[in-house]
């Protein structure tokens, strides 16, 4: 196992987000609408990682988009026209929301994933803007609640530290870990919610698990990664795995894990999606005054749907015998 390099200075400015899917379990929606232009409560799923990621010092953006995605690109763009129309009408506060959707400083740039080749291929569209420069990923779908710490934020200084790549894992029941790409841990373990990583597995059985740690939305890469994603082959599905090149580059630079402790929201299942709705609708003083009455009064009403209920003849022999 590689050992920690020395401290390095170089920065991690770039992020890639993958936002090539269809969309599948979000049909019909998504049909016409990108699944990451989904809105949790009055923004894109998207909008939450790009926040998240310059929040941490992010400054570029490369997302890789597909067929039907341009409404993401008009989403980032400046609307000259909606801006003016509301500074005329005095709308002061809708117009900061529309400003703030990216801040001045911030650069977006496209490019397209031409076939469904897998994660591993939607990075490797990237190459060409990261150059040979560390890089951070975000998968939207991954909704990370920031009110104790911006996981990616933490991960760079990780990667500042050790010259190492850095992956986000969470714990997770051991009857899942077959869901997940799982670490395999080396040294002494997790401390200090860090830990060494010795090698990676994608979905193992779950007798076979070398741990609970489970790999979730967030990466900070080392510029090997993307010729290694070069020579990657395809693996399950003909699809290109970005753990298969991540097992690569552990071997030669090593590999660093730290374990988040925030909630996440997984927006790419139907559940997660309306869990995070409910969640960040809460955090509005406005709208959780008047959502938690309706909250409480649905939940009764499903309480009482599940109550079980006697056959008419049984309630009319219980009338009866009184």
């Amino acid at each position: 196992m590689p050992s920690p390099k020395p401290k390095t200075t170089q920065k991690v400015t770039k992020a890639v987000i993958p936002a090539a899917g269809l969309g599948t379990r979000f049909l019909p929606a998504t049909k016409a609408m990108p699944k990451e232009m989904l809105t949790v409560v009055n923004k894109p799923i998207i909008q939450y990682a790009i926040e998240e990621a310059y929040e941490a010092g992010i400054r570029e953006f490369i997302i890789i988009t597909g067929r039907g995605k341009a409404v993401m690109e008009n989403h980032f763009d400046h609307p000259y026209e909606l801006a003016d129309t509301l500074q005329k009408k005095g709308k002061l506060a809708e117009l900061e929301s529309v400003n703030k959707v990216l801040p001045s400083d911030a650069r977006i740039y496209y490019t397209r994933q031409g076939q469904p080749l897998g994660l591993g291929h939607a990075i490797a569209c990237a190459a060409a803007i990261t150059g040979d420069d560390p890089f951070a990923v975000l998968l939207p779908d991954d909704i990370i609640c920031r009110d104790k710490e911006n996981p990616v934020a933490e991960m760079i200084k990780i990667y500042q530290q050790t010259g190492q790549s850095v992956v986000l894992a969470e714990e997770v029941p051991h009857d899942r870990t077959n869901q997940y790409g799982i670490l395999s841990l080396a040294g002494k373990g997790i401390q200090n919610r860090r830990a060494q990583v010795s090698s990676f597995v994608e979905k193992p059985k779950i007798e076979e698990a070398p741990s609970n740690l489970a790999i979730i939305g967030r990466y900070v890469l080392t510029p090997a990664h993307m010729p290694q994603l070069a020579q990657t082959k395809p693996g399950k599905a003909g699809e290109i795995q970005l753990t298969d090149a991540m097992v690569e580059v552990c071997k030669r630079e090593g590999f660093m894990g730290y374990v988040s402790q925030s909630k996440r929201f997984d927006c790419g299942d139907k559940v997660g999606f309306q869990m995070a709705n409910l969640y960040f609708a809460m955090q509005d003083p406005y709208i959780a005054s008047r959502l938690q009455p309706f909250l409480h009064q649905t939940a009764a009403q499903y309480d009482r749907r599940r109550e079980v209920r006697l056959p008419e003849t049984t309630k009319s022999a219980g009338k009866k015998a009184s």
